[in-house]
C-alpha cells in the first residue's frame, strides 16, 4: 500500500505496534463455538428481562440485519442489545465478524462489545449503551437532539480519527471497518465519539496491499475505487472519514442534494465552494461562533481524505497531525474528490473527469446500505 502523502511535508505514519490480538480462524457456524469463547455469554432470559421483553419503547435503532434495544442488566449496567435476524445468513456473518474483530479490542474511541447471546436461531450482541446516540441522530436529523458548538465537533472528528489510527496502524492484524458513517459513530455522555458496528469489517494482514471483495457499505460514503471494482484498502475508511467530517462541520447529511435549488451532494458542493474560495458557506448555520481558520483546515483535510485517487489520501495518523496542529497544507497537491451523483444506482457509475492520472467518479446518491452476500 502506498503510504506517501503530499498533503503536508515531513509527517509520517506512526510505527505499527504489535499487541496480543491474534487472527482467529474464520468461518461460519462450525467456528461459532470457538469464537463465542472470546467474549462473555448472556442468557436469553437475562436480555429479555433487561429490555422488558424487547418492548418497542426500548427500541433505539435499526440496522441492516436487526433491531437495537436499550436494556438494563441486574447490576444496573445500561446496555444496547443488537438482535440479528434469525433467518439471515448475512446476519450470522455479521455476528461472527463482530466477535472475531473486536471481542478483545479496547480503545476510548471504539464501542466496547460487552458480550453476546446465542438462543436457538437468535443471535444477539451486547454493547455499552451511549447516551447521546449517533452523530446522525444528534446532528444531522431534522430534529436535533443536541446543540454542538465547534469545540465539541472538532473533538468528535479527532476522536474518530484516533479510533481509525488504532484500527489501521496499531492493531495486528489491522482492521478495515468498511462502513464508517454518521450512524455508526456513537456519542457518550461527554460527546466522546466511539466507532461501532463492525459487522462488515475486514482483517487486513501487513503483507498485502489490498483485498478484492464484493462491495459492502453505504452509498455516499463509499470510496470510488472500492465502489467501482471492490478494491479495498484502508484508504476506503479514510475516504468515509472525510465525508463524516464534512457532515459534522455542515450539519448536513452526505446525501443532501438541495442547496439553494441546485441538486448537488455534500461532497460535490464542498468541492465547488472550495474552488470558488467560499468554503465557509458550508458551515452549519447553527454554529454562531467558530474559529474560521481552524474550521477551514478541517474542511480541507476532509477534501484531502476524499481525493479520487486513493494513493493521494493521507494515512489516518497523518490526518491526526493535520487536524491537531496548525500545519500548512500543500493545497497545490489537492485533486478533485470522487463524489456521488444521480439516481441510477450502482450501475450508473461513470467517469467524470481524468487529469494527471486521477479520476473523479459519479455514483448514485441513494443512501442505501450494500452488503456482500458471498463468503468472506
Amino acid at each position: 500500500m502506498n503510504t506517501n502523502c503530499s498533503c503536508f511535508g515531513g509527517s509520517k505514519g506512526k510505527q505499527k505496534k504489535p499487541n496480543n490480538y491474534a487472527h482467529p480462524h474464520t468461518g461460519d457456524a462450525a467456528d461459532e463455538g470457538e469464537l463465542l469463547g472470546k467474549t462473555k455469554s448472556f442468557s436469553y432470559n437475562e436480555l429479555t428481562t433487561a429490555t422488558n421483553n424487547f418492548h418497542h419503547t426500548n427500541k433505539i435503532g435499526r440496522g441492516g440485519f436487526g433491531t437495537v434495544y436499550k436494556g438494563k442488566l441486574k447490576d444496573g449496567t445500561q446496555v444496547a442489545v443488537k438482535t440479528l435476524s434469525a433467518f439471515s445468513r448475512q446476519g450470522l456473518r455479521e455476528f461472527l465478524t463482530e466477535i472475531e474483530t473486536i471481542s478483545n479490542v479496547r480503545h476510548p474511541n471504539l464501542v466496547p462489545l460487552i458480550g453476546c447471546c446465542v438462543h436457538e436461531r437468535d443471535r444477539m450482541l451486547i454493547y455499552e449503551y451511549l447516551e447521546n446516540k449517533s452523530i446522525d441522530q444528534a446532528l444531522l436529523g431534522r430534529i436535533r437532539t443536541v446543540k454542538l458548538e465547534w469545540g465539541k465537533r472538532a473533538a468528535i472528528c479527532v476522536g474518530i480519527a484516533r479510533g481509525l489510527v488504532y484500527l489501521h496502524e496499531e492493531l495486528v492484524p489491522h482492521i478495515v471497518h468498511r462502513d464508517i458513517k454518521a450512524s455508526n459513530i456513537l456519542l457518550d455522555r461527554d460527546f466522546i465519539p466511539k466507532i461501532g458496528d463492525f459487522g462488515l469489517a475486514k482483517l487486513f494482514p501487513d503483507d498485502i496491499t489490498h483485498i478484492s471483495t464484493k462491495i459492502a457499505g453505504t452509498t455516499g460514503y463509499l470510496a470510488p475505487e472500492y465502489a467501482l471494482g471492490g478494491r479495498l484498502t484502508m484508504k476506503a475508511d479514510v475516504y468515509s472519514f472525510g465525508v463524516v467530517v464534512l457532515e459534522v462541520v455542515s450539519g448536513r447529511s452526505s446525501s443532501s442534494s438541495n442547496w439553494g435549488g441546485t441538486q448537488q451532494l455534500l461532497l460535490e458542493k464542498t468541492w465547488q465552494l472550495y474552488e470558488e474560495g467560499k468554503l465557509l458557506d458550508l458551515v452549519d448555520p447553527e454554529l454562531e461562533e467558530f474559529p474560521e481558520q481552524e474550521v477551514l483546515r478541517y474542511m480541507k483535510v476532509a477534501l484531502f481524505c476524499t481525493q479520487s485517487n486513493a494513493s493521494r489520501r493521507p494515512l489516518m495518523s497523518q490526518v491526526i497531525d493535520m487536524l491537531s496542529r496548525d500545519i500548512r497544507l500543500n493545497e497545490k497537491q489537492l485533486t478533485p474528490p470522487g463524489f456521488f451523483q444521480g439516481s441510477g444506482g450502482l450501475s450508473s457509475l461513470q467517469s467524470k473527469e481524468k487529469s494527471e492520472g486521477s479520476t473523479s467518479y459519479q455514483m448514485s446518491s441513494v443512501p442505501t446500505t450494500i452488503t456482500e452476500v458471498t463468503p468472506r
